[in-house]
């Protein structure tokens, strides 16, 4: 890899350089085993440590096909589903390999005894497959997440619709957080020149599932004046989320789990927050049984405390289970939760009369198609919209990358360094940079 990276590094290399580059037999990436999808049984969820189930080693490059790229990997991030593919919950991510093998001679290849995970990238495309015609050896590129075939009709007005739409990384093999991964073309978009490589890399999966769920017509379809409750409000998705709301005009109730992650909020521009830790809600008993309906209320009169007497237009949910009865009460009559990840729980219980009688909408919303993706990169790249990367480490370090958003113990979002030697490489538009500077650091919480 050594040859590739020299040729990234130098600045001069042109793309005929880039495609006479001879690629590996084999290539460095986080990876988790088929026989060891039992390692964690009979342990509760906050136990399972992916340390111990993600391992750094050498993979075998696998064949590249007709519509696709290879891209050495400079950066990547963690995501919650790379949490979930290393404790296998809520099921093991080799049933999704074995099925999309099934398909055909070719998708054959992600269904092996090791799944390399990642759905986030920044890099340099290195080789392209018959028939890619928009991307060359050389260029930088970050990917999205949206994997599809595409050879049914169903995906052709959302992609995220089509029979065969899948995560890269999380339903796919040859992840991001490798030192080369494999996507299809159509996942590719420009690097932001302004950002590092660990920053252009950490937006992608959260940046485009915010982007959908909060502002496309296909979620929330936000307009300016909208009161907007985030949960999460300084964390990967809910950081975006904020950015959104202020961005398009809107007024963004934070819910935060601490001081520090309100400074965050703050730091973004965001003047309505709640600490729920301070301010004490308690949704649930003790035993996780039964909600507490005058909990909800205690928390819609901070609200409109807060919004000088309003109800929430929007409800940008990812939670869950914890969070969700309280989403429906909150939201105002003909208001909207738009819902995604479940991160404590996917059996979700309200009210129903909250949502029946008062005529709200309950959207769900799943990643985002090319063209919301294009869209949430574009604003990245014209400093609209800024990473929310809080910390790096090592790919070496991805188990405790891992564990880190696993256990909630970070800020932002978490960024991996691949080929990439240190932080701070692959800034090529400096004049862009000086201007964002200081909003870059504050959204970094710094």
């Amino acid at each position: 890899m050594q040859n590739i990276l020299e040729a990234i590094q130098s600045g001069s290399a042109t793309s005929e350089d880039f495609a006479s580059l001879e690629l590996p037999e084999s290539y460095r990436a986080a990876f988790v085993k088929k026989d060891e999808v039992d390692m964690f049984e009979g342990l509760a969820s906050k136990d399972k440590d992916p340390r111990k189930s993600l391992h750094v080693d050498e993979v075998a490059l696998p064949e590249l096909g007709p519509g696709e790229a290879f891209v050495a990997v400079m950066a990547s991030a963690i995501n919650y589903n790379t949490v979930w593919t290393s404790i296998f919950e809520p099921v093991s991510t080799f049933g999704f390999l074995e099925r999309y093998g099934r398909n055909s001679e070719l998708t054959k290849r992600h269904d092996l005894p090791y799944h390399v995970v990642g759905s986030d990238l920044s890099g340099v495309v290195l080789k392209t497959g018959p028939g890619v015609t928009n991307w060359k050896p050389g260029d930088r590129v970050v990917a999205h997440c949206l994997s599809v075939e595409l050879e049914g009709p169903d995906g052709h007005n959302d992609t995220m619709l089509d029979t065969e739409q899948r995560i890269w990384g999380f339903e796919t093999n040859f992840g991001g957080l490798a030192d080369v991964a494999m996507v299809k073309a159509n996942q590719l978009m420009p690097k932001p020149e302004h950002l590092t490589w660990e920053e252009a890399a950490s937006p992608g999966l959260v940046n485009c599932t915010a982007y959908r769920q909060l502002v496309s017509k296909n979620g929330g379809d936000m307009k300016q004046g909208d009161n907007v409750l985030i949960w999460g409000a300084s964390g990967g998705l809910g950081g975006f989320a904020t950015q959104y709301a202020l961005n398009g005009g809107a007024t963004p109730v934070c819910v935060v789990s601490n001081e520090e992650k309100a400074a965050i909020a703050r730091s973004m521009g965001a003047e309505l927050i709640i600490n729920r830790s301070e301010e004490g809600y308690k949704f649930w008993n003790d035993e996780g049984t039964q909600q507490d309906p005058k909990e909800w209320k205690r928390f819609g009169a901070r609200i409109r405390e807060l919004t000088g007497g309003e109800d929430i237009d929007i409800v940008f949910e990812h939670p869950g289970r914890e969070t969700f009865g309280a989403s429906v009460f909150v939201t105002r009559k003909g208001g909207t939760i738009t819902t995604c990840a479940s991160t404590s729980g996917y059996m979700h219980e309200y009210d129903n009369r909250y949502l029946w009688m008062n005529l709200k909408r309950i959207i769900s919303s799943h990643f985002a198609n090319y063209r919301e993706s294009w869209e949430a990169n574009r604003l990245i790249a014209k400093g609209k919209i800024h990473p929310t990367l809080s910390r790096t480490y090592t790919l070496e370090e991805v188990g405790q990358a891992s564990l880190d958003v696993h256990h909630n113990a970070h800020q932002g979002k978490v960024g991996v360094l691949c080929l990439a030697p240190e932080e701070g490489l692959g800034v090529l538009d400096h004049e862009m940079r000086a201007q964002h500077e200081d909003a870059i650091n504050r959204f970094r919480g710094v």
